[in-house]
């Protein structure tokens, strides 16, 4: 029985919880089959999911595999490989979540799309590239690879030398129409894997690939106003979101205002690389469709649907 709307629900999930141990890349089937039961639960609620995907490890493990070979063959541009990461993820979740669901006797079609996401050429990411990728060099290598390749390349104390990228906002994703459909038709749909493969639209209205990463909680949020959807839904490694995290002053954050978010955001209370992105993903749908947005952790998910773990972001 459906407990409550029969409109879209988004998920999303970093690319950590499919491969924890980038060097054990048979992990991710297991962990996809994890997920189903998170997305049986929501498939309770909701008329059909999309699922969004993180795939930081993944990339880190092509990279490497790029570098083995480097000097012997060219490397793929950044929007390619995010489009591999699409396809590869893309076959194992829907694989594992299709014959789970099959086992618990939900015979849902899943359907795995790759995504494209329109970013502005001008966006200020371009000019200040601060995403970092791929393995760690020397300073020689470092040096050869900015003069060879034109790569940004910033020092990790202690580590040597790793690729930046930039980062720019979302603006639109090319198959949203495909994508509604299927989702509202009943499907699991796997979506904006990596937060999208970076395309900007040129004045013909063609598209070309961008040299850039796209964060996957904005696009997971971007989707989920799109869509209008009634339900999103963010999994993390935490149970909910804490003030002082790590610290013996930890405390659940059950509620949080969209001023209350914007406040401790502009404090610094979230760190930049783990947590701010979800709440600036949380905040940003909960202010343009008038709905919370749920933070939690999968195996938290039942519970805090029911209110007892987890925390709300709400249009407040």
């Amino acid at each position: 029985m459906k407990q409550a709307s029969e409109g879209v629900c988004v998920l999303a999930f970093g690319g950590n919880a499919l491969l924890p141990d980038p060097f054990h890349p048979e992990q991710q089937e297991a962990r996809a089959a994890e997920l189903a039961g998170a997305v049986r639960l929501l498939l309770e609620r909701s008329a059909g999911i999309v699922l969004v995907h993180g795939n930081g490890p993944q990339v880190g493990m092509i990279l490497l595999r790029v570098e083995a070979t480097r000097r012997d063959l060219p490397p793929d541009p950044l929007d390619v490989l995010v489009a591999e990461t699409q396809g590869s993820i893309g076959y194992l979740l829907s694989r594992a979540l299709r014959n789970a669901l099959r086992a618990q006797g939900s015979p849902v079609r899943v359907t795995s799309m790759l995504t494209q996401v329109i970013v502005d050429p001008r966006d200020p990411a371009f000019a200040s590239p601060s995403k970092p990728i791929g393995p760690h060099y020397s300073d020689d290598e470092a040096l050869d690879l900015r003069e060879r390749r034109g790569w940004h390349m910033v020092a990790t104390p202690g580590k040597g030398w790793r690729r930046v990228v930039p980062s720019p906002r979302p603006l639109g994703i090319v198959e949203l129409a495909a994508i509604g459909e299927a989702a509202r038709a009943g499907h699991v749909v796997i979506a904006g894997g990596g937060g999208g493969i970076p395309v900007h639209e040129r004045d013909d209205g063609g598209l070309d690939g961008v040299e850039a990463v796209i964060d996957k909680d904005r696009t997971s949020a971007l989707l989920a106003v799109s869509l209008y959807a009634e339900c999103y839904v963010i999994l993390t490694d935490a149970p909910h979101v804490s003030r002082a995290f790590g610290t013996p002053d930890e405390e659940r954050i059950e509620r949080l205002t969209s001023a209350e978010a914007r406040g401790m955001l502009a404090e610094g209370a979230f760190p930049r690389g783990s947590m701010a992105p979800k709440i600036e993903a949380a905040l940003s749908y909960a202010e343009a469709s008038g709905r919370e947005a749920l933070i939690t952790s999968a195996p938290c998910l039942a519970d805090a649907l029911a209110g007892r773990a987890g925390t709300r972001v709400v249009p407040a």
